[in-house]
């Protein structure tokens, strides 16, 4: 069967072309930045480990690897998970920067980059819960 150039990938086929490593670095990236920012980094805990191990099985389990994630902390439930954060659009737009930049550092190619990005942007969306 002949793949279709113009078909974007599936997002549970990129941890196959990328493997572990490559969401550990998006995570350690991603995170090196949020100890930078000075309007999202009060919304973390002052030790990161936690936070980078669960954000690399997270995106591990959602982009097609394995269910480290859901087996050590239940289902992702990402909403209830970030309840207790006012997330409006400054919030938003500062997380989906900072991953845009993680992924950047990550050097994640292309097209996965773009299907990751995609995920990010309507993730972040789907959490706002606050107009301020």
């Amino acid at each position: 069967m002949i793949e279709d150039p113009n078909r974007e990938p599936d997002p549970q086929e990129i941890f196959a072309r990328l493997g572990a490593n490559a969401f550990w670095t998006i995570a350690r990236a991603f995170y090196g930045r949020i100890d930078r920012n000075t309007h999202l980094r009060p919304m973390f805990p002052a030790d990161l480990e936690g936070p980078i191990r669960n954000q690399a099985e997270f995106l591990i389990q959602y982009f097609g690897g394995p269910s480290d994630y859901s087996a050590r902390k239940g289902h992702p439930r990402l909403r209830m998970r970030h309840h207790g954060f006012a997330i409006g659009l400054a919030e938003r737009n500062a997380w989906v920067e900072a991953m845009d930049g993680a992924l950047c550092d990550a050097e994640i190619p292309e097209p996965d980059r773009t299907v990751m990005r995609k995920y990010f942007s309507t993730t972040a969306t789907f959490l706002m819960n606050t107009d301020e």
